[in-house]
């Protein structure tokens, strides 16, 4: 086997099997999945969306790819009249509030972050990169189960204007599952990409500036896009029993968010994989990290002593004396993930999203632009009360566990702020409790914010959530599992081979690479 790939949809995977099997390494395989997604997994992901991708070996070391979104505007001394919205997704038991136009979108950063990747360490030509994601828009993919269900959840967004029609539907309906989808235009960008990626990352540029600018009712500037570079970061590295995990640093917040819970784990008594004593303590840990983030976290993000002071040893023992306090008186709620191995210890996981998209495209490219800037959670000042040319942040938690210096299991997950309860979950249903990959990414999952809770419940044990229920008397029961709570993508290295797991609530399909 020359390595495995997991992601939100098979074509994309079967695009990074393509490098694969041609002897690409994972950062290869990763990109060209990257770009196929863009094509395949259109709600989730964009080339003017944003990411964020760890990648490395025990070689070379590991390091992070930030290329995620910075606030636009520079240069503009007042604001123009905004073109923003709001609107409702329906995810069921729960909803949550978007808010979209051209003036959700922040300066996109996805396509100059994959560029600059595979200029710093792809092996393979550029072309052969493409080449799947070309195939793809030019020649048609059919249109997953998965993918058309998040397209009928974002409705309001991708029925907007003319333009995200043409994406999305077909004869003015939204398109049915099975039917096969083209971007043409999307095509020949890339074709134009492949023949010179400075040409075509200029004309981007252009056109953003043009239909997202401040006379379209945008804040993008030509300044913004000028100064943007995506910036190489250590990871932020914890330990958890006898692994290394490797993750998103600030001025990303998941990162640090998901290194405190499993702080907390080590701490604390979670009883049998999904007992009530397990659900009990996960929630009251997820509870905590929430509380932990509200007081002073986000806004302290960039201070090099935060991330420190929330791992230091004192403070987690105060937040496990206040978990036990709670517990005794208990007793009186637009991302995709692809994961990386190959077979010569190379790893990437890359965490990409376009938010839920503006409802506005770039004409003649076929690329549906971002609406961070209209995401409540990476907005926590409220929106537009920003200083133009700041790194946002984000909950993306791309993910390498080492052990021994070698890379044994690579995830990350979609799912805005749910990704950092997504990820700790995954990891400590593999790590801690030792259950298989697929098991560890599909059990079900809660999701906390202050003293809201959400989780999904199965018939398995039942009386489980009945008593985490009880204690938590206002919580958002779902029936089974949604994609709410995410999607984990993950690959593992263990002593029969490698493997895969793909998460069902986001689609998610594994595939390997042979040697024929």
């Amino acid at each position: 086997m020359k390595g495995v790939i997991a992601a939100g949809d098979h074509q994309t995977c079967a695009a990074g099997i393509h490098l694969l099997e041609a002897g690409g390494t994972a950062v290869d395989a990763i990109l060209a999945a990257a770009f196929a997604s863009f094509v395949v997994e259109p709600p989730l992901t964009s080339a003017a969306g944003a990411g964020v991708l760890l990648h490395g070996d025990p070689s070379r070391g590991f390091e992070i790819v930030d290329f995620f979104a910075q606030t636009p505007g520079r240069g503009l001394d007042r604001w123009p009249e905004l073109d923003f919205h709001k609107v409702t997704v329906d995810f069921g038991p729960t909803s949550q509030a978007f808010h979209v136009g051209k003036a959700a979108a922040a300066v996109p950063s996805a396509l100059p972050g994959l560029l600059a990747t595979h200029a710093r360490c792809g092996t393979v030509p550029l072309v052969d990169i493409l080449a799947p994601a070309i195939d793809y828009a030019r020649h048609g993919y059919v249109l997953s189960k998965q993918v058309r269900w998040v397209n009928e959840l974002l409705c309001p967004i991708v029925t907007m204007t003319a333009g995200v029609r043409q994406i999305f539907c077909e004869n003015g309906e939204i398109a049915n599952a099975g039917t096969r989808q083209y971007n043409l235009p999307f095509a020949n960008f890339l074709e134009a990409i492949a023949r010179d990626s400075d040409d075509a990352l200029a004309a981007f540029r252009q056109a953003m500036v043009t239909h997202f600018g401040p006379t379209s009712g945008g804040l993008i500037t030509a300044a913004d896009l000028e100064n943007y570079r995506p910036q190489i970061r250590e990871p932020l590295r914890t330990h958890f029993g006898d692994f290394e995990i490797l993750t998103n640093p600030p001025p990303a917040s998941g990162g640090g968010l998901i290194a405190f819970a499993l702080k907390l784990v080590e701490r604390s008594k979670l009883g049998e994989f999904q007992s009530a004593s397990h659900l009990i303590e996960m929630a009251e840990i997820f509870r905590a990290v929430s509380l932990a983030r509200l007081a002073g976290y986000d806004a302290n993000i960039s201070d090099p002593g935060t991330i420190e002071g929330l791992l230091e040893p004192a403070n987690v023992d105060r937040w496990i004396h206040q978990m036990a306090a709670r517990k005794e008186e208990r007793q009186l709620g637009g991302t995709t993930h692809i994961s990386v191995i190959d077979v010569k210890g190379g790893a990437a996981s890359l965490t990409a999203s376009n938010g839920e998209g503006s409802g506005h495209v770039l004409p003649d490219m076929g690329i549906h632009v971002n609406n961070f800037l209209g995401e409540e959670d990476i907005n926590p000042l409220g929106f537009h009360k920003f200083v133009p040319g700041s790194w946002m942040t984000t909950m993306m938690s791309p993910t390498v566990v080492l052990k021994g210096g070698s890379p044994v299991l690579v995830l990350g997950s979609g799912g805005s702020n749910r990704i950092r309860s997504a990820v700790t979950s995954a990891l400590v249903n593999s790590l801690h409790f030792g259950v298989d990959l697929d098991t560890a990414v599909n059990a079900p999952r809660l999701h906390v914010e202050g003293d809201k809770l959400w989780f999904e419940a199965d018939d398995n044990k039942p009386e489980a959530y009945d008593e985490l229920q009880s204690r938590w008397t206002d919580a958002s029961r779902f029936s089974g599992p949604n994609m709410f709570f995410g999607g984990v993508h993950a690959t593992a290295r263990l002593d029969s081979g490698l493997v895969g797991g793909g998460d069902k609530r986001r689609g998610g399909a594994v595939a390997a690479a042979g040697d024929s």
